[in-house]
């Protein structure tokens, strides 16, 4: 099998790397930039912090901070206005997941227009689109690193893949130093998100030695410093690790795909509004067990390279410990069940079979080790509530 292996055209990575934003519109060779970011990063002074680079280097920018939790189809219209209106030429993301999606479907849409839904997956999209940026203020997503975007069809409440190069970032900008004041529970979602995001690629139908490489880089420094990031968010140390592991984990799956835990995700974050990093969270432990028989050596290594598995540890025993590994961690850091979390077991109940149905239909599924069937996927929604 021949891999497709695409990545952004640059980085700036390292503590104080936003700095360097002027000089990366200058490069790409842009004017008339449109900020897209969320009421948040107003309200923190950040999105000003990077106005203020912006016009230091003679671009003409402009803001749009409407971005929603989850983006909708319909919260991209006032998106697309704004980049008409400004006559933009590059989109800036950034934020967490939701503004860098925004700005992602915002750059094809503005691009080529259309409705979003007809990017969806099995589609992927390469055609007109404008160049993006990606600022990552969480480490998590991988988004600055992927060629994938994900938006809500509210016709159809189906949380939609969206894949293609034109959604690639031209130029990401990835300083951990913007991650210095999440608190922990979005440390430990997003961090987990990324563990799932490293995961997924090691052991994806449509991993390579590229992905592999990033993956494994990934899972080893999360074993060491998800924590410590999680108990101690001023240490600094850790926030930079977490940041590289993210959008290694993002360059990974990116170019292997992932598999059951984020099809299964995407519709409870549909569904039931949970965010995406903590919807992975919810589903990791019963899907690994669930997937391990399909690829025990892979998910063994995984065990290994988080440093809950000796080398020298069969297949089998390190497998184990891996679940060990992902129920003594979502423990710790008090990942709650779609139970705990207040989903109401029987609208739960009702819409499992569209859930079931729109996890196959993403194609994500299609790459586990285990390819399951809906009513597979039925009881393992089942045992994760």
């Amino acid at each position: 099998m021949v891999a497709h292996i695409s990545f952004p055209r640059f980085l700036k990575l390292g503590p104080g790397a936003v700095e360097e934003l002027g000089s990366v519109l200058v490069d790409l060779n842009v004017e008339r930039p449109l900020l897209v970011t969320d009421a948040f990063m107003v309200g923190n002074g950040s999105a000003d912090r990077l106005i203020r680079i912006i016009e230091a280097a003679g671009k003409k920018v402009a803001l749009f901070s409407d971005t929603v939790p989850d983006p909708t189809t319909d919260s991209l219209q006032a998106g697309v206005d704004a980049v008409k209106a400004h006559d933009a030429d590059v989109v800036i993301g950034f934020g967490g997941g939701s503004p860098m999606d925004t700005a992602k479907a915002l750059a094809v849409l503005a691009g080529q227009g259309g409705a979003m839904r007809e990017y969806k997956a099995p589609r992927t999209y390469a055609g007109p689109a404008l160049p993006i940026v990606a600022i990552p203020t969480t480490a998590g997503s991988g988004s600055e690193a992927t060629q994938f975007t994900i938006i809500t069809d509210l016709a159809t409440d189906e949380k939609m893949l969206c894949p293609g190069l034109s959604f690639l970032p031209i130029a990401s900008i990835v300083d951990s130093e913007l991650t210095m004041s999440m608190p922990p529970r979005l440390t430990a979602d997003t961090g987990i998100d990324a563990l799932t995001h490293a995961i997924e690629a090691y052991v994806s139908k449509k991993a390579n030695p590229i992905s592999d490489g990033l993956a494994l880089s990934a899972m080893k420094s999360i074993g060491l410093f998800l924590l410590r990031a999680y108990r101690d968010g001023s240490d600094r140390e850790a926030r930079d690790a977490m940041m590289h592991a993210s959008t290694q984990a993002g360059m990974a799956f990116s170019n292997a795909s992932v598999c059951l835990v984020h099809g299964m995700s995407r519709p409870i974050g549909a569904h039931f509004h949970v965010a995406h990093g903590l919807s992975n969270a919810m589903l990791l432990p019963a899907v690994t067990k669930f997937s391990i028989p399909g690829a025990r050596d892979r998910y063994a290594d995984c065990a290994r390279q988080l440093g809950t598995a000796e080398r020298s540890d069969s297949d089998e025993v390190a497998s184990a410990k891996l679940i060990d590994f992902i129920d003594t961690l979502c423990a710790t850091v008090e990942v709650p069940t779609p139970s705990t979390y207040g989903i109401d077991i029987s609208r739960w109940e009702e819409l499992i079979p569209l859930m079931a149905e729109q996890a196959l239909a993403s194609g994500s599924p299609s790459n586990n080790p285990v390819v399951p069937t809906a009513d597979d996927i039925a009881e393992l929604y089942r045992s994760a509530y």
